[in-house]
């Protein structure tokens, strides 16, 4: 049977390398994006409208899924927003507008595709993260705070499920060669006692972006992870396998100072 895929935030980076890997292997995919009429669809690839923040769309989009194929076996909650800059400078409006697409976005979403998947008796939800999700990021601390919450609703959310034969699986970047990353939404309100140690950590992360692996390293993980193991977290590479096993086994003064050389903070 023909596995349907629904797929967030599908017209760059991320979501477009993995639309067009899952298309490649023959899944039919649905991808949305908030304006489907601007975007080239990858071959194979159906493009919905679909803002997560807009309630009315995300029920839209899940209906038309399942009115055309009748079962949904995939979801990748994909759509995310960045914002860099220092926690006293983010206002109520910016951390709010975050949230609501990187938390409250794959909680719409998952919430509209359970009861279909329930009734089938199967499916995946895959929850695009981050290592900032287990991390902490100087001058990120919103975007990271949006991912950390993100991981605590899906390690919930897959024992609440998997009695019905769902599973929750957790996809964890690091840094990726992506417009999102390398064009992150700075907080608005200068706070001028954390400017020159704010710029000189932007320099280092928009370097390592740069330097990053590509989008389709994070769709190959994806597709791993939907047919194989649906083990609850999977670190994209090396260097995120690598920080997962640091985050759980390495000293704490140890992992500080290599955050602050990462993020280039003094001493």
């Amino acid at each position: 049977m023909e596995k349907v895929v629904l797929l967030t935030g599908a017209s760059s980076g991320i979501g477009a390398a993995t639309a067009q890997a899952l298309a490649a292997a023959g899944y039919r995919v649905f991808g949305g994006a908030r304006r489907p009429d601007a975007v080239t669809a990858p071959e194979n690839v159906e493009l919905l409208e679909l803002d997560v923040c807009k309630p009315e769309q995300v029920s839209r989009a899940v209906e038309d899924v399942l009115s055309r194929c009748g079962r949904i076996d995939v979801l990748i909650n994909n759509a995310g927003v960045s914002l860099a800059g220092p926690v006293e400078a983010t206002s109520d409006a910016e951390a709010l507008a975050l949230f609501d697409t990187n938390l409250f976005g794959a909680l719409r979403m998952t919430r509209a595709v359970l009861p279909a998947m329930r009734q089938q008796s199967s499916g995946v939800i895959i929850n695009v993260s981050s290592v900032l999700g287990f991390l902490p990021a100087p001058f990120m601390g919103l975007y990271a705070s949006s991912k950390h919450a993100l991981e605590g609703l899906s390690e919930s959310l897959d024992h609440e499920v998997r009695g019905f034969g769902i599973r929750v699986v957790l996809v964890q970047p690091g840094f990726t060669s992506t417009s999102l990353d390398a064009n992150a939404t700075l907080t608005r309100k200068p706070v001028p006692a954390y400017e020159s140690a704010f710029q000189s950590s932007l320099t280092a992360v928009q370097r390592q972006i740069a330097e990053g692996a590509a989008p389709s390293s994070v769709a190959t993980e994806i597709l791993a992870a939907i047919a194989g193991s649906h083990r609850l977290r999977r670190p994209v590479g090396s260097g995120a396998h690598m920080l997962s096993v640091l985050r759980r086994f390495a000293p704490s003064p140890l992992l500080d100072r290599g955050i602050r050389k990462t993020f280039a903070m003094q001493s």
